[in-house]
């Protein structure tokens, strides 16, 4: 789904202002190893949620170094909202779809005596 990026960067940083390795470990973390992202793919994301006005930056010093963080504004919990609910729709309109197909794959596969996918 488009935009399904945004939408995940925005959720890491409902939970907590990161900076940008940061978001690129916990993106890959979280999803196993499925979403590992290039800095020059993050940047360009992050920089456009800013403009928008979804995620503000401010920097930090930590251990000597400084560090550029990235934080949700009240606007980006309001669009990570909407789209949380857009996604909802999306999955389970795919579900319906996806999941009626494996459904009768099951029950065939159970008729003919076979109870496991192959």
């Amino acid at each position: 789904m488009k935009g399904s990026t945004g939408t995940m960067l925005l959720t890491l940083l409902n939970r907590q202002p990161l900076y940008g390795y940061e978001m690129l470990r916990e993106l890959e973390r979280r999803s196993e190893g499925v979403f590992s992202l290039k800095e020059g793919t993050l940047y360009p994301i992050l920089h456009s949620m800013e403009a928008e006005g979804w995620v503000e930056a401010y920097w930090e010093a930590v251990n000597g170094r400084n560090r550029k963080y990235y934080r949700i504004t009240d606007t980006g919990s309001r669009v990570l909202k909407q789209k949380k609910t857009e996604w909802a729709l999306f999955r389970n309109a795919v579900d319906s779809v996806i999941g009626a197909e494996f459904k009768r794959q099951a029950e065939s596969s159970q008729s003919m005596g076979g109870g496991r996918f192959r």
